[in-house]
C-alpha cells in the first residue's frame, strides 16, 4: 500500500505520523487551500448575534472565525455565550484549545447525519443556530434544523480554491511511486483531483482505492467512474486509519 495524502497545508501530519509508525509508504499533495472571505460589514449585525446554538463545520472554520473575531475594529472579545457544536473531532479539539466546550457528532458518524442525532439538536423550535462554515456546502444540515423549527444562518468565514499544481506532471509522479490509495476529506478535494489528473490517466485513478469521509463523498467518487470506494465515516485520521484497516 501507498497512500497518497490531501488534506491542505499543514493538516496531514497526524496521518504522517501515523503511516510512518506503520512503514507505509505514502505521499503528501494538498488538493485544497483556504483563504478568508472579506470581513463583514460594520454596519450588518454579526452573524453569532443572539445566537442560542452555534456549529462548527471544521476545524478551518473555527480558526478563521476566531481571526476575524480578534481583528474585528473593534474587536469582539471573545466567541458569545452559547452552546457550542463540532461536526468532528478535530473541530472540537480546535474549539477546545480556545477553551470553548463544544458536543461532536458521534464516534461513529462524524457528519451532519451524526450530528442530527444529538439530543440538544432534536427540541430546538425557536432557537437560534449559526453554522459556522466555508462557503458553500452542508445544506441538509440547515435544512434538516429548520424543519426542526429553528432559525438558521451561516457565517462564512473561508472560501476554497485548488492550488496551483501541474496536474499531468503530479499524476505521473503518482502513479510512478506507485500510489495505490488516496485519502479523499470532502467533496471539494475530489472534485480538485477529478480535474488535475488528465484523462490519459483516468484508469490509473479508477485502479487506486478512495478513502472517503461521508455518503455524499462516496455517491461523488461513484458518479466519477470509480468504484473501490470505502467511507470512513469521518474525516479524522482514527476513522482514516480503520478505513485502511491499519
Amino acid at each position: 500500500m501507498k497512500v497518497l495524502l490531501t488534506r491542505p497545508e499543514g493538516r496531514n501530519q497526524s496521518m504522517v505520523d501515523a503511516l510512518n509508525e506503520r512503514g507505509i509508504a505514502h505521499w503528501v499533495t494538498p488538493l485544497l487551500c483556504v483563504e478568508a472571505t472579506p470581513a463583514i460589514a460594520t454596519n450588518t449585525p454579526h452573524p453569532l448575534a443572539h445566537a442560542d446554538m452555534i456549529i462548527c463545520i471544521s476545524a478551518n472554520a473555527v480558526t478563521f472565525a476566531d481571526n476575524a473575531l480578534t481583528t474585528t475594529n473593534p474587536p469582539h472579545k471573545a466567541w458569545p455565550p452559547a452552546q457550542y457544536f463540532a461536526v468532528g473531532h478535530a473541530t472540537w479539539d480546535a474549539l477546545d484549545q480556545l477553551g470553548i466546550s463544544a458536543l461532536e457528532a458521534p464516534d461513529d458518524c462524524q457528519q451532519t447525519e451524526g450530528l442530527l442525532t444529538l439530543a440538544p439538536l432534536q427540541e430546538i423550535k425557536g432557537k437560534q443556530i449559526t453554522i459556522i462554515r466555508g462557503v458553500g456546502g452542508r445544506e441538509a444540515l440547515a435544512e434538516q434544523l429548520t424543519e426542526r423549527g429553528a432559525t438558521v444562518r451561516y457565517w462564512e468565514v473561508y472560501q476554497r480554491a485548488c492550488p496551483p499544481l501541474d496536474g499531468q506532471q503530479l499524476a505521473l509522479q503518482w502513479q510512478a511511486f506507485g500510489i495505490d490509495t488516496i485519502v479523499v476529506t470532502s467533496g471539494e478535494v475530489l472534485d480538485n483531483l477529478i480535474n488535475l489528473v488528465p484523462k490519459e490517466l483516468f484508469a490509473w485513478l479508477r485502479s487506486c482505492h478512495i478513502i472517503v469521509p461521508s455518503n455524499r463523498v462516496e455517491a461523488q467518487a461513484h458518479a466519477f467512474g470509480i468504484t473501490q470506494v470505502t467511507n470512513a465515516n469521518a474525516a479524522n485520521s482514527k476513522a482514516v486509519l480503520n478505513a485502511l484497516k491499519l
